[in-house]
């Protein structure tokens, strides 16, 4: 099958994933999203440009290195810290600090830290990269699993998804899509027949309310769902619950409603709860997690909103 050795910019790939659709799988995660979701988990995601991260815990002391990061920065954004106790005992250092406000993204001093405690989130690859990658993943690929596309929104990133899409299928590999469903129409028909499963988020079904939680309207989303259901593709929907914000009956009903009528397209209904795990990643890259007081759903509410879910005989779990 004839494809692009496409470019694309991702920041992760993930073995073992048994959370991303059926059995073992590996997860390629590219960047950028044209949402903007209040809960997002994953701050990596969002932006299309690299990101400067740091990890407190690797950086070995800047008198170690001989403040090569602090060298590398020609903004004046980074400093020595106050000295502290290295987790070692071994005695005093001082670790490097961030003036965020001062810092561009510019990736020097990710580029020259030893320990890899300043790094950069992202890097450019392309198709015949991410490939050989996946490849050796293949015997671990058990219970029906394979390779996840995910993101940000894959989406974003077509000319790159959709030939890496080509290249797995032709390899016999089960190929799964997370997407948020906002993208054009037309992508959806050209790499249907090269998905064997769509992970497709519904989070909101009044559009109002899902622009004002997720930066976008909902009518492009829900029609590429209906699109996708009437053109052979399979959809395991997943709906986020988050309090206070579209854990209402209502809105639980209207979607369910919808998957419904989409019929056998859906496969599953996976119902998430809201974490907020991805905390500590907003630390990293110098941001502030806008709903770090946010507190789960029970698992009482959560069994109350699956059986509303298996109200319509929809085929459904918690994830």
């Amino acid at each position: 099958m004839e494809y692009e050795n496409a470019a694309g910019r991702i920041y992760d790939i993930q073995g073992y994933a048994v959370h991303d659709g059926p059995g073992i799988r590996t997860t390629v995660y590219t960047k950028g999203c044209p949402l903007s979701c209040l809960w997002c988990h994953s701050p990596e995601s969002p932006s299309f440009e690299f990101q400067m991260g740091y990890l407190p815990l690797k950086c070995l002391g800047v008198d170690l290195c001989e403040n090569t990061c602090i060298k590398a920065c020609d903004q004046g954004a980074l400093y020595a810290g106050e000295p502290e106790e290295a987790m070692d005992g071994s005695g005093l250092i001082r670790k490097v600090r961030i003036d965020r406000s001062k810092c561009n993204e510019c990736q020097k001093c990710a580029e020259v830290c030893i320990n890899k405690a300043l790094y950069t989130a992202g890097w450019d690859t392309d198709v015949d990269e991410v490939y050989e990658r996946l490849m050796k993943d293949v015997p671990f690929f058990k219970n029906g699993g394979g390779v996840t596309i995910s993101g940000g929104e894959a989406m974003s990133q077509f000319p790159f998804t959709y030939n890496l899409a080509k290249r797995l299928k032709d390899s016999g590999i089960h190929i799964c899509l997370d997407t948020t469903g906002f993208a054009n129409t037309e992508q959806f028909r050209q790499i249907i027949p090269y998905v064997d499963l769509f992970l497709y988020d519904l989070k909101q079904m009044d559009s109002d309310m899902h622009k004002k939680l997720t930066g976008v309207p909902n009518e492009k989303i829900l029609e590429n769902a209906r699109f996708i259901a009437a053109n052979g593709g399979k959809l395991q929907v997943r709906y986020p619950v988050i309090p206070r914000l579209n854990d209402s009956e209502e809105n639980m009903h209207a979607t369910a409603k919808f998957c419904k009528e989409l019929g056998d397209a859906v496969t599953l209904v996976q119902l998430l709860p809201y974490h907020h795990l991805g905390t500590s990643k907003y630390e990293r890259l110098g941001r502030k997690y806008k709903m770090h007081r946010w507190s789960p759903p029970s698992e009482e509410f959560m069994q109350k909103a699956l059986e509303i879910f298996k109200s319509y005989d929809l085929p459904c779990q918690l994830h």
